[in-house]
């Protein structure tokens, strides 16, 4: 051997002396040299599932967390940076109801599962079509259901898929279409959607969109009478009205803008969307019968009605009545909107003189053609209910309790609309023939929110949770016969259960909005400092003075100063 392996062999020869391992026969030491290792394994896992563990646990935390901030929330309760729980909790009396807060979480994640299916299959087009799974732009590519559901995704904390849909606002939503769209649900939807969403949410993007689409709105107001037509191209500016009502405007299409148009004008300073609306009014006003039923076909040269055409408070006339009433709210009941309060209390007193009652004690509200009443009520119509509890305040102590009642009557009728079919929902029109008890008519059901509406104002104002039950079971109904795997549906027939192949906008934008505000405080989105347009949207209450449509209280201020600052109808169709 050479040195080198001489001396490594000695000095190897010398290790084994001195070390105990060299005493250990061999399989031993295979099996320490086993232990060792898994061992070290076992303390590297332990060290890896602590850590796991202690994720998990910071995000249980920030989730419990999140929930009490949104339980605060729902009561109208924001949070600055250094709180006082206590003086929070002893201030306003929180309580929470075990109960409604389940079912709220029912809700927002009927909400998630409608919105996520949306996004999956639909995004930036107006409805989905969740059998097929596909979207469709029946509203010309507006962005239906996502402007619709802004709002919805604010007020039940949705932060993520708030700020998704509002980059897409910001970066996608155009208006210059070569599209023939309908003034009234354009301005229901989009216009009262990004309106809502900036009152909510201060972020000046939603009032510069709202701006934009209702400057190309404008020109269907330019009539000689100012009563709008009721359709209009988005690129071209050339308003029209269908050929199939022979060229007269509807009553509720015409009607209906107020709120909007005057909010925005309210918050950009001008006054040309508030002029155009209370126009119509004005005309209005010189045609108003001493009943206040106005026909639903309104010729927008002459501004006179069409005789003997149909008065209804369901499809084509219902908006009108709620939106003078709302309007006056709008304007907190001020002298300069009082005339809206007078034009309304006229039109309830025309409604008492279509309302029937049955044999077996359900009120109903008929509609007239000429000097003729039809037994028979839209579901449409049920907003009526919701309505009336709105407006009773503001009557004499013995009227309004005379309206509360009618309203409380008038609701029990449509929450049987619903229990009345196999499916529990309700069928799009009912027939009271002879005074019987209700048959449906049209049969269809398409996810409409109204006697969710009503049963939100009527918990609201009464504190009757009767209401709140009554609207689980609706939404208990739904979940049931609507709800598959991509979305929610509604029924070609209520008593089969045969679906269709549509997710109205207006299911994210109201019926799911009212039931998460059903199992609310009434504190939340408080009827003190908001109002409802007709497609739920809700739009922050100013005072208005004066008479020449100014803004009141709103000039020179920035619409934020007045907002809930941030936690950090209608004409649907079947397949």
């Amino acid at each position: 051997m050479g040195r080198r392996s001489q001396s490594s062999s000695s000095s190897s020869t010398a290790w084994r002396h001195l070390s105990p391992w060299y005493y250990l026969k061999r399989p031993a030491r295979l099996a320490l040299l086993v232990v060792g290792f898994v061992a070290a394994t076992f303390a590297s896992w332990d060290r890896l599932s602590l850590v796991r563990d202690y994720e998990a646990e910071i995000s249980r935390l920030d989730e419990e967390v999140n929930r009490l901030y949104d339980q605060l929330r729902m009561a109208g309760i924001y949070l600055d940076d250094n709180p006082n729980i206590e003086n929070i909790i002893k201030k306003h009396h929180l309580e929470v109801d075990p109960v409604n807060s389940v079912r709220r979480e029912k809700v927002k994640e009927a909400m998630l599962h409608a919105w996520n299916s949306y996004v999956k299959y639909a995004w930036g087009q107006d409805e989905l079509q969740p059998q097929s799974k596909n979207g469709v732009n029946t509203f010309g590519g507006l962005g239906a259901t996502l402007v619709d559901s802004l709002d919805t995704l604010y007020i039940m904390g949705l932060k993520e898929e708030f700020k998704k849909a509002r980059d897409w606002v910001a970066e996608s939503l155009e208006f210059d279409k070569d599209y023939e769209a309908s003034v009234f649900e354009t301005t229901i939807r989009v216009v009262g959607g990004l309106l809502s969403a900036y009152d909510l949410s201060a972020d000046k993007i939603f009032l510069e969109k709202a701006r934009d689409i209702t400057d190309r709105l404008l020109p269907a107001w330019d009539t000689s009478s100012g009563i709008p037509y009721n359709r209009i191209n988005l690129a071209e500016g050339k308003a029209s009205n269908p050929g199939w009502n022979g060229g007269n405007s509807i009553l509720a299409d015409s009607g209906t803008e107020q709120l909007e148009f005057i909010a925005l004008s309210q918050r950009t300073g001008d006054q040309k969307y508030q002029q155009k609306v209370e126009n119509v009014i004005r005309q209005f006003q010189k045609i108003f019968p001493s009943d206040g039923l106005l026909p639903i076909n309104i010729n927008p040269h002459s501004g006179a009605v069409k005789s003997y055409s149909k008065i209804t408070f369901g499809a084509m006339g219902d908006s009108f009545y709620e939106c003078l009433l709302k309007v006056w709210i709008q304007g907190n009941k001020t002298e300069s909107v009082k005339h809206y309060r007078q034009m309304w209390e006229t039109s309830m007193e025309g409604l008492l003189g279509l309302t029937r009652k049955t044999s077996s004690n359900f009120y109903y509200v008929c509609e007239k053609n000429g000097d003729s009443l039809s037994e028979k009520m839209d579901e449409l119509a049920c907003f009526v209910p919701g309505m009336l509890a709105l407006g009773a305040s503001g009557y004499s102590p013995e009227k309004a309790e005379k309206i509360m009642n009618l309203a409380e009557e008038l609701a029990w009728t449509c929450y049987n609309f619903y229990q009345s079919t196999p499916t529990k929902l309700a069928g799009e029109n009912y027939y009271f023939h002879g005074g019987q008890d209700m048959v449906v008519g049209t049969s269809w059901n398409i996810l409409r929110p109204e006697t969710i509406e009503s049963l939100m104002y009527l918990w609201r104002l009464t504190g009757n949770k009767t209401y709140q039950d009554w609207g689980w079971d609706i939404f208990q109904a739904f979940e049931k016969n609507s709800r598959i795997e991509s979305g929610y549906v509604g029924l070609k027939d209520v008593n089969t259960g045969t679906k269709d192949d549509m997710m109205q906008s207006f299911f994210l934008a109201e019926t799911l909005k009212y039931l998460y505000l059903l199992f609310s405080p009434p504190s939340f989105i408080s009827f003190d400092e908001w109002v409802f347009n007709t497609e739920a949207h809700p739009l922050k209450i100013v005072t208005r003075h004066g008479n020449e449509g100014s803004s009141g209280d709103a000039e020179g201020k920035d619409i934020a100063d007045y907002v809930i600052q941030p936690l950090g109808r209608k004409h649907g169709k079947p397949e």
